[in-house]
């Protein structure tokens, strides 16, 4: 009799176990609890982005394969909204290439420029599918810590550089902290990255989530940057667009060839209805973005403010973008086990911090984009009473 194949293969062994379905799992054995989760946030696509799904469906042609790296038209507006809102010029030395989301433009830009055994540095507190990714292709993540305040480590940065490093990976406006890198720290990395013969890979989803008149930089912008540059960015969050699954990549002209053989195999192109919506978005009036961020806004104002009544052994570094708060909390409970009892009796949901790389201590993510004022502060309230009394 022939022996069934093992369902566990060796390279999946190693990856981390996704932590946004567990949680999910969670909420939905604990009706009533409130999500401070997954990173989504609360509005819809806007009507330009619903408009242009109808010219997409009255077009026979487009519901074939379309061009792998995105349609013309589409690429058009990336181009122009680069060079408006990210101060990115495109020429002949770097192209956009429209992917299923960011998260697969990291995976995209991880296998065009790794070969198995080689590490990507990344700042820890990371986000969990950089990480999970970077396994999954038979390399290894470099975790290096970052400052108190979650800005990168300069020193420490330099140090982690080996023979085998490919990138140093940045996300800012940061998620899991919500922190926001100033120019001249993603210039520094910038120019460790060109100065190492590595590449520079940056996540910008949350680009135009920042508070306070704090300003967001795309290291693209920076002269001489392009040949060792990888900019992700996203529709996910911006333009309420997460299962569409659609983004795009700013990537160096000699990446192309490689890039181009992944996403031929993977996706053959993106999808084609996706683009159209996003065409209709990003054609969208200005106001319906601010207007959102502008609600936002509010919402963690109110979350900051009720965040001041945790006890003193809990901290919390201010966030200037995203909608995360990332805490550190003194407990005897692992944040995992944390989590589970905060659903389990306090009908709140958040984030261990184990699942970005944090294990010394006991972290918790919160998200808060998805709230409206009124559950923000509801979730909040249960969050610091639950924290109070389980850490008493």
């Amino acid at each position: 009799m022939a022996e069934t194949p093992s369902p566990v293969y060796s390279r999946m062994t190693s990856i981390q176990t996704p932590i946004i379905p567990f949680i999910k799992a969670l909420i939905q054995q604990n009706p009533g609890t409130i999500p401070l989760d997954q990173g989504v946030v609360s509005y819809t696509p806007p009507q330009d982005a619903i408009n242009a799904i109808q010219e997409f469906l009255e077009q026979p042609q487009a519901h074939k394969y379309q061009a792998t790296v995105g349609i013309p038209k589409l690429l058009d507006k990336i181009h122009e909204k680069l060079r408006q809102d990210n101060q990115i010029t495109m020429g002949d030395d770097n192209c956009v290439v429209v992917a299923a989301g960011s998260n697969m433009g990291f995976l995209n830009a991880i296998l065009a420029i790794t070969q198995a055994g080689d590490e990507i540095i990344l700042n820890t507190p990371y986000y969990f599918n950089h990480e999970m990714a970077i396994r999954m292709v038979n390399c290894q993540p470099i975790s290096v810590n970052t400052d108190g305040q979650y800005q990168p480590n300069m020193d420490a940065l330099r140090q982690a550089i080996t023979p085998k490093t490919k990138a140093i990976v940045t996300i800012s406006p940061n998620n899991p902290t919500g922190v926001v890198y100033s120019a001249s720290t993603l210039q520094t990395i910038n120019t460790i990255c060109q100065q190492a013969g590595i590449y520079h890979i940056s996540d910008e989803a949350y680009e135009y989530f920042t508070y306070n008149q704090i300003p967001h930089t795309s290291p693209a912008s920076f002269p001489g940057s392009t040949p060792h540059t990888i900019s992700l960015f996203s529709l996910s969050k911006t333009y309420g667009f997460a299962s569409w699954r659609i983004g795009y990549m700013v990537i160096p002209q000699t990446l192309l060839p490689a890039i181009l053989k992944i996403q031929d195999t993977n996706l053959i192109c993106p999808p084609v209805i996706s683009q159209y919506a996003a065409l209709g978005a990003l054609s969208t009036d200005k106001n319906y973005l601010s207007g959102h961020v502008s609600a936002i806004a509010k919402v963690r104002e109110s979350i900051l403010k009720k965040l001041q009544d945790l006890p003193a052994t809990c901290t919390v570094v201010i966030p200037d973008g995203a909608f995360y708060c990332f805490l550190k909390v003194a407990s005897d409970l692992s944040d995992l086990d944390l989590v589970k009892r905060l659903i389990d009796t306090y009908k709140v949901a958040v984030i261990p911090g184990q699942a970005f790389g944090m294990e010394d201590s006991c972290y918790l993510r919160i998200s808060y984009g998805s709230l409206t004022s009124e559950n923000a502060a509801l979730g909040i309230d249960r969050l610091v009473q639950g924290i109070t009394e389980l850490t008493a």
